[in-house]
């Protein structure tokens, strides 16, 4: 059996190769029947995403899964293998199992940790399922890569430090509040950096949502997303006595939030703390409000670096997170070691145990009927004997599987005792 993954990355081709071999989802279906049934292929999955398509096959030793798949791609894609053949990459075997685990851990996504390409692997696998286009080996591989990055997220803390603007915001909001349940919001300007935080606020328990916005349709319309409340621009800074988390990205080429102002909302507050995130630039809110006590003002700068300092340590923890990677591909091999030899052993125990059952037959026809306790003691007696004969080669046969120099000894043994194939 041969195994082959071939595919592009954002690591190795620009967004329009990845486009022009992406596979849209309902077409899915038809492309893995049709690969599946190509000569040789015995399983096959296919996984799409915005950064990766990735065709894995299983064939047996007599096809070239390179050019079935290339053929493939040709007949589905209308692509020049030639002209995409500098963004392909392919694994094979050992390091087919490799790349998949790190995939699956995401050690290979733009984002080191993201939690994204677990499910969108879980979702290819399911359609393959679906579609019977696995149903054996690499059935067994695909799970086990997802209990690799099951492990992986539970044992590092690859994915526990926030890598993205929105979310770094929402993580010191935490460490300030301590829990967000029932923290009222309020976005100030409408950008997709201050609607994609307004959306891991909702997530991590923020309670409501005030918007507001130059155009008012606009907060209107973004107010609708997180079933909050529109205010008028003018008068927001009077809602703020309510706000324990406000998010700045007005276009105002001015400040819009003052100290002198920010000291009687903090007032009006009772010195509750607040927080305040402006990511707009030019910024929104005077820096100097962070000398107020219980205000906490973070911009985008100081975001990006709570980013940075997160992304270093997630780069540690990757570190961690490929040791653990290569020691299950080296479970992983080990095993497969073992399955090879399997048949071989079997044969190996039938081929003895039809010799013992022969001649422990023409020993009763000559000694005639045996005693209960002498039956039992001639059962005892071969089958020690060819357990112990058994022994050798079997062991033999495990420590030789996988080796370079193995393949010799197992076809002397497989020879030797006329084991066939």
């Amino acid at each position: 059996m041969k195994l082959l993954i071939t595919g592009v990355s954002h690591k190795t081709a620009p967004v329009e190769i990845r486009e022009c071999l992406a596979f849209a989802e309902g077409t899915l279906p038809a492309a893995l029947a049709d690969l599946k049934s190509r000569p040789g292929v015995s399983e096959a999955v296919i996984l799409s995403t915005c950064n990766r398509v990735e065709i894995t096959v299983t064939t047996d030793d007599q096809t070239d899964p390179r050019a079935t798949v290339e053929r493939f791609l040709a007949d589905h894609k209308a692509v020049n293998t030639t002209s995409i053949g500098p963004h392909l990459y392919r694994h094979e075997g050992r390091e087919a199992i490799h790349h998949l685990f790190r995939v699956a851990a995401s050690l290979d996504s733009m984002v080191v940790g993201e939690p994204q390409i677990l499910g969108q692997l879980k979702a290819a696998y399911a359609a393959a399922k679906d579609n019977g286009a696995i149903c054996g080996w690499l059935d067994s591989l695909l799970s086990r890569s997802f209990s690799v990055a099951k492990r992986v997220r539970s044992e590092t803390g690859i994915g526990q430090m926030a890598v993205s603007v929105s979310y770094a915001a929402v993580e010191l909001a935490r460490k300030i509040f301590g829990s967000l349940n029932n923290r009222t919001v309020m976005l100030v300007g409408a950008g997709k950096m201050s609607e994609l935080a307004a959306r891991h606020l909702r997530r991590s328990g923020a309670s409501h949502v005030f918007v507001t916005n130059r155009t008012h349709e606009r907060a209107v319309e973004m107010a609708r997303l997180f079933q909050g409340t529109p205010v008028e621009y003018a008068r927001f800074t009077s809602m703020l006595p309510e706000v324990d988390i406000l998010i700045a990205s007005s276009g105002a080429p001015h400040y819009i939030l003052h100290k002198e102002e920010m000291h009687r909302v903090i007032s009006a507050r009772r010195n509750k703390p607040m927080f305040l995130i402006d990511i707009a630039v030019p910024r929104n809110i005077e820096p100097t409000i962070n000398e107020l006590d219980n205000v906490f003002l973070y911009d985008i700068d100081d975001l990006q670096e709570v980013v940075n300092s997160n992304l270093r340590e997630r780069m540690k923890e990757a570190d961690h997170a490929e040791s653990l990677v290569t020691s299950e591909v080296e479970r992983m091999m080990a095993r497969l070691q073992i399955a090879e030899v399997t048949p071989i052993i079997v044969g190996l125990q039938e081929q003895l145990e039809q010799i013992r059952a022969a001649e422990l037959e023409k020993a009763r026809r000559k000694l005639g009927p045996l005693t209960p306790q002498q039956e039992e003691a001639l059962e005892a007696l071969t089958r020690g004997i060819i357990n112990k004969i058994a022994h050798g080669p079997i062991s033999e046969l495990r420590s030789q599987a996988g080796k370079p120099e193995g393949e010799h000894v197992i076809a002397t043994i497989r020879k030797a005792f006329h084991i066939q194939d």
